[in-house]
């Protein structure tokens, strides 16, 4: 295979046609056998990229490997970067670097291979489909031989599929679990449909808590496509500042970053957002891909009781069933999640080590954690607010 394909790096999405990049299995709504991920698309990527969110400047320095063919047709990708830091990532190595580096070692730069800023399981090991196997081993080869190039201290592959996680382990990397909640669609009809698969006393809390956040005089519309204007996106950009300066201190994405997506992707897009009196308080954007729909961040200028719980977990349920998608990724951490009929997930991803004393103590650690995260993942499927046996009486 090395004589006929060659890897390369590439630094910017600009010298990466979006055609030749949308052609990789699940990166364009083209038929796949992976269904569509809008965030590796060349869309999303580059917005990213092109609206000063992730660029060499917020410590992302674009590093795509790309696996092409001799007659120049691409077969073969994996989104990456040089990081002189570990924000915006959701699997968290902060105790790694801090080991090392008290140790004598350099872990930064390190090469992430991700979407950044969004913990969402998808692929990265991009292929076209044909022998998918032998080229996502040949990717996973390549991203061991870069870092050793560039003398770095690991490579990260976060939030992979599972089914390229082998490929990985068998080029030295290693695998790590982390747990999200997911509304899985069980081919409910809609969202009664859903609730009657419940224990009587958590869909009577569930009936309780959607028509509180609706009091007050809250109203909810779904916006995407043309409805997603310059105009909604300043109101939503303000909800994201507001929120998001107190969570994170300093948001990631700029103002910028909406514009782009607004223009190239809009039909992937779903704004909820709740008014009041006429005016916007609040609203959470969800990206639409060919089988789920992916809960990405929310935001607010007024606080209303369960209205996050409402706008980011409920609303998104009715769109799912309303479209047919199987389920609902709604991001990272939250236990609150279970009681609104998100279940726990297990999430992957594979990082490949250079210095073997740093590798040894992270894959002992490693070995521990996965098991931890199992255990925990069975107890709380044990915990569950589905009902167990019969149907019980109605509690309307």
């Amino acid at each position: 295979m090395s004589d006929e394909y060659t890897i390369r790096v590439a630094q910017s999405f600009k010298d990466i046609a979006p055609e030749s990049w949308n052609s990789l299995s699940g990166a364009s709504r083209l038929p796949s056998a992976t269904p569509y991920n809008p965030f590796i698309s060349h869309a999303f990527l580059s917005a990213l990229e092109e609206s000063g969110s992730a660029t060499a400047k917020t410590g992302w320095l674009g590093q795509h490997l790309l696996l092409a063919r001799s007659d120049g047709r691409l077969m073969g990708a994996v989104p990456g970067y040089l990081k002189n830091h570990s924000r915006g990532e959701y699997v968290f190595d902060h105790g790694w670097a801090d080991a090392f580096e008290r140790a004598g070692g350099r872990y930064y730069p390190k090469l992430q291979c991700s979407v950044p800023f969004t913990p969402a399981t998808g692929p990265r090991l991009l292929t076209t489909g044909l022998d998918a196997a032998a080229f996502q081993q040949v990717l996973a080869s390549g991203l061991q031989q870069v870092t050793e190039k560039l003398g770095i201290s690991s490579a990260h592959v976060t939030f992979a599929n599972e089914d390229e996680i082998e490929a990985l382990e068998d080029e030295g990397f290693l695998h790590r679990t982390d747990q999200q909640f997911h509304f899985i669609n069980e081919g409910y009809r809609d969202h009664s449909d859903f609730l009657d698969a419940l224990s009587s006393r958590k869909r009577k809390t569930l009936k309780k808590e959607r028509r509180s956040a609706l009091e007050n005089g809250i109203e909810i519309d779904w916006l995407t496509g043309s409805d997603l204007t310059e105009n909604i996106w300043d109101q939503f950009f303000t909800f994201y500042m507001d929120t998001g300066s107190r969570k994170w201190g300093k948001p990631y994405l700029t103002r910028a970053f909406y514009s782009l997506i607004g223009e190239r992707m809009a039909d992937d897009i779903l704004l909820v957002m709740a008014k009041r009196e006429g005016k916007y308080v609040a609203g959470a954007i969800n990206f639409i891909g060919g089988d789920a729909l992916y809960g990405r961040h929310w935001g607010c200028i007024e606080d209303h009781p369960f209205l996050h719980f409402e706008v980011c977990y409920h609303q998104a349920i009715d769109f799912a069933l309303s479209k047919g998608l199987k389920r609902v990724e709604a991001g990272a951490q939250g236990e609150h999640k279970l009681a609104r009929g998100y279940t726990p997930v297990t999430t992957h991803s594979a990082h490949y080590i250079a210095h073997p004393g740093l590798r040894h103590a992270i894959a002992d650690y490693l070995e521990r954690e996965r098991s931890e995260v199992e255990q925990i993942n069975d107890y709380l499927e044990d915990h569950s607010p589905f009902r167990k046996g019969e149907r019980q009486e109605d509690d309307d």
